[in-house]
């Protein structure tokens, strides 16, 4: 695959500008959220927005423990919110003209009519698939933190402790639900013909999850503030160094040299939630594609 700057169209050259911003603007915002969160938090309390009682989640949603229902029960609480919609806000609008950008380059039909590389497929499904099953399974540098039922009812808590504890996929890789990012997009870019629209859109993708977990990880090494689900760093610093010391960036490394163990990963891995994330992961691709063009090969 390769890529000549002359060819490149403006609506192509216009998808990379887009891909661009969106990997920039996720990995400097989490660069810079604990400055973003105290602003946005000091500004919520200034208007007066904190400590209103009547603004509560609903019953059925699992609150945390220091805050409870309460929405915005502290000015720390309400910046990290705010933060989120507004990460949130920014993600689904940069991806969003990516997309748009793509679909109007490739005319909404892909180069696989002749059949889907059943090689290529199942590798897109198994990353699917591995991201999805993370959602069950908690960790420090993902988006789920840990959640525990209550002992008197089957409403759940979160507990905050629970995500530091390696199991699971995270003996794999401490980043098990963005780094099977890559091998998805890559496999997506050669699936549906690997023009330049193709590896600007799904391969940006992949660029972006190894520097974005990369980012995640220096932050960590330099202790320079919160990063994934972990905001109060000075009180989970420890929790979240002795986390990082424990798994490995590159899937597998931490069971190669002895950190980890196969037997654990096997025991531990939530099945149910692998072959119900499995099933999920087969349809969206095979949406995805369709979507795109490429939908009667399969």
């Amino acid at each position: 695959m390769s890529i000549s700057v002359e060819s490149v169209s403006e609506t192509d050259y216009l998808l990379g500008l887009s891909m661009a911003a969106f990997a920039s603007s996720h990995i400097g915002m989490s660069a810079n959220r604990n400055l973003l969160i105290s602003n946005i938090g000091g500004i919520t309390d200034q208007l007066g927005l904190v400590g209103n009682n009547e603004w509560r989640l609903p019953s059925f949603w699992p609150g945390d423990r220091q805050g409870g229902q309460q929405v915005f029960s502290t000015a720390d609480i309400a910046g990290r919110q705010i933060y989120r919609f507004g990460y949130t806000i920014v993600s689904f609008s940069t991806l969003g003209n990516a997309l748009y950008l793509y679909l109007q380059s490739t005319g909404g039909t892909g180069e696989c009519f002749e059949g889907i590389d059943p090689v290529y497929f199942t590798i897109a499904v198994a990353a699917n698939t591995a991201s999805l099953t993370s959602l069950a399974n908690a960790s420090p540098l993902g988006l789920v933190p840990g959640f525990q039922a209550t002992p008197d009812s089957l409403a759940l808590e979160r507990n905050d402790s629970l995500k530091f504890q390696v199991q699971g996929l995270t003996r794999v890789t401490r980043h098990p639900l963005i780094l099977p990012v890559v091998p998805w997009g890559i496999a997506n870019a050669l699936l549906v013909g690997g023009r330049d629209a193709d590896w600007f859109l799904f391969g940006g993708l992949a660029l972006y999850a190894v520097l974005g977990c990369a980012a995640q990880d220096l932050r960590v090494v330099r202790q320079e503030g919160s990063v994934g689900t972990v905001f109060e760093l000075e009180e989970q610093n420890e929790s979240l160094q002795d986390f990082y010391q424990s798994t490995s960036f590159l899937p597998f490394r931490a069971v190669l040299d002895g950190r980890q163990s196969l037997e654990d990963i096997v025991r531990e891995v939530p099945w149910l939630a692998t072959i119900l994330s499995l099933l999920v992961g087969y349809i969206i691709e095979t949406k995805m594609l369709q979507w795109i063009g490429c939908g009667t090969g399969i």
